[in-house]
């Protein structure tokens, strides 16, 4: 019998809902604010910039951070522009996701059942969002004190499928046998594949709108809640 001690999940498409969102129109403000006179063309390249970062977790799954992200782009069209106003456009970014984030009407009802069975629970995230940016939705929809860990990629050298990365949220969860751990995901390759490297219970959540890769999970859900059950079953052998 191998009693579960932790589940770890993942944040976007898994415990918030996934936002099949026009990346233009997030970037939009943030270009305005760099450069108004060249709105188009900043805002195209902070999109592709963007796009360069999440291709890069195929090839070396090095992190990056919000603020790279708009220095890398605002270096490539040659603007020269203060550290405030890089901030400034970072906070126009975020402001433009935040009536896009919501979280999976199950999910407090999940941790709070998982807690209640002594299982410890942690978020590892994919992002280069800051932290105090998704702790405040954390907090707003009462899911931050059911997460005994949250790690999020934009504080971290390595993103997910990194076993480094894994490591991250294994280690402050106590955890010294990850094969006690569940983690819980949306896209085969970052978390199923990463976590069975690491040697983690792998848990899928289909998500249609992320590519797939050739690797089985120990189970798959289409409701947060269904891990209950499931966690209950691998516990009890």
């Amino acid at each position: 019998m191998t009693h579960i001690q932790a589940v770890v999940f993942d944040w976007g498409g898994t415990l918030a809902t996934y936002a099949d969102i026009d990346m233009p129109d997030m970037w939009r403000l943030a270009a305005r604010h760099l450069a108004p006179n060249r709105e188009e063309e900043v805002c195209a390249r902070l999109v592709a910039v963007e796009e360069a970062s999440w291709a890069r977790i195929a090839v070396d799954q090095r992190s990056t951070t919000l603020s790279s992200l708009l220095a890398v782009a605002s270096a490539d069209l040659g603007l020269d522009v203060a550290e405030a106003v890089l901030e400034e456009a970072a906070t126009y970014h975020l402001d433009a996701w935040t009536p896009h984030v919501r979280h999976d009407p199950e999910a407090a009802a999940t941790l709070s059942a998982l807690r209640d069975m002594g299982i410890r629970t942690g978020l590892l995230s994919n992002t280069h969002w800051p932290r105090r940016f998704h702790e405040h939705f954390l907090e707003r929809d009462g899911l931050a004190r059911f997460l005994d860990v949250r790690c999020y990629t934009s504080e971290l050298s390595w993103t997910k499928p990194h076993p480094a990365a894994f490591r991250a949220v294994l280690d402050p969860l106590g955890v010294t046998d990850p094969a006690r751990t569940v983690f819980v995901g949306d896209r085969p390759y970052d978390d199923v594949h990463g976590a069975k490297r690491a040697g983690m219970r792998t848990v899928l959540r289909p998500n249609p709108h992320v590519p797939d890769y050739p690797i089985e999970p120990d189970a798959t859900v289409t409701r947060l809640f269904e891990l209950v059950d499931l966690v209950t079953g691998w516990s009890a052998g």
